[in-house]
């Protein structure tokens, strides 16, 4: 009888250690939970910062029309009168020192002038691409950090972090990269970018508007 009684306490004894075991490990798991940042915490972001929403860029073609208007959505979504947080105006996205380097100097009669945006991204990447020449001729069809590197990719990598910042990764082999205020970076641009025909785009050193 005592055998029994001692086969019974033990059978009990080690069904409530198993529950007890298995009840700490889901509080565990629940409590691991809340150390995801909740919704308040992206809502203080303020409102004027955009978040890096994935829309699917309209397709127009590998053409230089389906580069400037792919970099344009991710930019602004396409919009001329677009000015984000840290001052980065129209289409493009321009900074004013860039704009005053065409003697552009009226922001507000940048952001209202189409035609003048549209010009000035294409004196732009003329000087990107007379810059980052020799880089281009050195660099197109390698690869680095598994990323095939084009021409049109190394250009809209210019656009975000400037050619200087571009001729450094690339003569780095990817080493030494850069990020924006929002913390895009030189290779997601590379990548996304890849394979448009710039080849329309004259390198210039003084393009005229």
């Amino acid at each position: 009888m005592k055998k029994k009684i001692n086969k019974i306490l033990v059978l009990i004894v080690s069904i409530f250690a198993i529950y007890s075991f298995t009840k700490t490990y889901k509080i565990d798991a629940k409590q691991a939970k809340y150390n995801v940042p909740s919704a308040d915490y992206f809502a203080s972001v303020p409102q004027e910062v955009e978040p890096d929403l994935f829309f699917d860029t309209p397709s127009t073609g590998k053409s230089f029309i389906g580069f400037k208007e792919a970099l344009a959505f991710k930019e602004s979504q396409g919009k001329y009168n677009r000015i984000n947080t840290l001052g980065y105006l129209g289409k493009y996205q321009f900074g004013k020192g860039t704009l005053k380097r065409f003697k552009i100097y009226d922001t507000a009669e940048f952001l209202k002038n189409p035609e003048l945006q549209e010009n000035a991204f294409l004196a732009l990447c003329s000087v990107n691409k007379w810059i980052l020449q020799r880089d281009i001729k050195r660099f197109v069809g390698k690869r680095i950090n598994g990323i095939k590197i084009t021409e049109s990719g190394i250009l809209a990598a210019a656009h975000l972090a400037g050619a200087g910042n571009v001729k450094t990764y690339l003569r780095s082999y990817g080493q030494v990269s850069f990020e924006d205020a929002y913390g895009t970076n030189i290779e997601y641009y590379i990548k996304k970018f890849a394979g448009y025909d710039t080849s329309f785009i004259e390198a210039n050193r003084h393009p005229v508007l």
